[in-house]
């Protein structure tokens, strides 16, 4: 098994204790770091993702996944600063009004952050002002994203996508959450939509692309 595969299958498996030491392997046999993130660890996430969608996994074997993900990710992180293609920009992440579920959204973090962007999580229950703030105090974002798990805060996720629209926000919207579909996220006049945290990296680095 070369290093590659030993990153991507710990990643895999959620060993967050042994990924480091292998991503410091990798890198003292001379590999490089890109191909280390791309193939070792988003391609075992891809994996992983798509086991997620299949139903063969579930939340928490996805969380421990990209938390060892997370933990290779810090390892990279001096060697990757330098890369050119490395660093996707700001993501600015929160769950809306009203609604204090996080799993989703922190694992969709782990995930955006991983696939190289430079990440501020707002938390839960983010007001529209809290959303205009920062993004008035990070002018170089270039990705909102917004969670919701409660049909009951869908409002709440429409009324913060009109907001920023109407602050004139240059940052693509991002949107997802067990009640949202793409029609809401067309209808809302969001940039783009995820099912799943396993697809919004994708989506989100197709948006800034």
């Amino acid at each position: 098994m070369s290093k590659i595969e030993e990153i991507a299958a710990a990643v895999s498996a959620g060993k967050s204790k042994v990924i480091g030491g292998l991503v410091l392997e990798a890198l003292d046999a001379g590999l490089d770091p890109l191909e280390i993130l791309n193939v070792g660890m988003i391609g075992a996430m891809g994996v992983v993702g798509e086991r997620f969608k299949s139903g063969e996994i579930f939340v928490p074997e996805m969380l421990i996944a990209a938390r060892a993900m997370k933990a290779g990710v810090e390892v990279l992180k001096p060697k990757l600063s330098g890369a050119a293609k490395v660093g996707l920009g700001t993501c600015i992440i929160g769950t809306v009004a009203g609604d204090m579920h996080d799993i989703g959204k922190n694992l969709v973090s782990m995930m955006i952050e991983s696939a190289g962007f430079t990440l501020i999580d707002l938390g839960v229950d983010v007001k529209n002002e809290a959303f205009l703030a920062k993004l008035e105090a990070t002018p170089e974002a270039k990705l909102v994203a917004l969670s919701c798990l409660l049909t009951t805060t869908m409002p709440a996720m429409r009324s913060a996508v009109a907001a920023m629209r109407g602050a004139g926000v240059k940052a693509k919207i991002i949107v997802g959450g067990a009640p949202v579909t793409q029609a809401f996220a067309a209808e809302i006049g969001a940039d783009g939509y995820a099912p799943d945290a396993a697809s919004a990296a994708t989506a989100a680095k197709g948006m800034v692309a």
